[in-house]
């Protein structure tokens, strides 16, 4: 297995609806974000002949990704009041309301399939929510991507 892994960030703030604790209140966080690319095997011609893929394609596509999120509200669909939002709007807040709970597993979830639609190999996408807490998401884990990306981790 080839790998590579492209780090990205974003800054937004959320909140957790229904949870009882402090994340319940409107809070921010720089996330960052790794990304791990992986392939049975290298590209056999053209510019990208012996790679995974081209590391700027791969840095542009996540920071794409965390362009979407970066500097705004990261609301859960339905858990603000119509009216809440269009005043956060109307003042000129960017607010983005995504169909899952904001937590770090989610948006990790979101960003893998975002990548994934973008054409990115993607295997495993983790997220930091603060330097010390990290969740990941990849599809039907297997030895070798785990290797791959614990060894490089933190």
């Amino acid at each position: 297995m080839f790998g590579l892994i492209v780090e990205g960030h974003f800054d937004s703030s959320h909140f957790l609806a229904d949870y009882h604790g402090k994340c319940e209140n409107l809070h921010g966080h720089r996330w960052k974000v790794v990304v791990t690319l992986a392939s049975a095997a290298l590209k056999a011609e053209g510019d990208e002949r012996d790679m995974v893929m081209d590391f700027t394609a791969a840095k542009a596509a996540v920071a794409a990704a965390c362009e979407e999120l970066d500097h705004r509200l990261l609301v859960e669909e339905g858990t603000l009041a119509p009216e809440t939002l269009e005043a956060l709007q109307g003042e000129g807040f960017e607010v983005r309301a995504l169909p899952f709970r904001t937590t770090a597993e989610n948006l990790a979830h979101h960003l893998f399939y975002e990548l994934k639609r973008a054409g990115l190999p993607v295997a495993c996408v983790e997220v930091d929510e603060t330097p010390h807490n990290r969740a990941f998401y990849e599809e039907a884990p297997t030895n070798s991507t785990r290797t791959l990306y614990t060894r490089y981790s933190r």
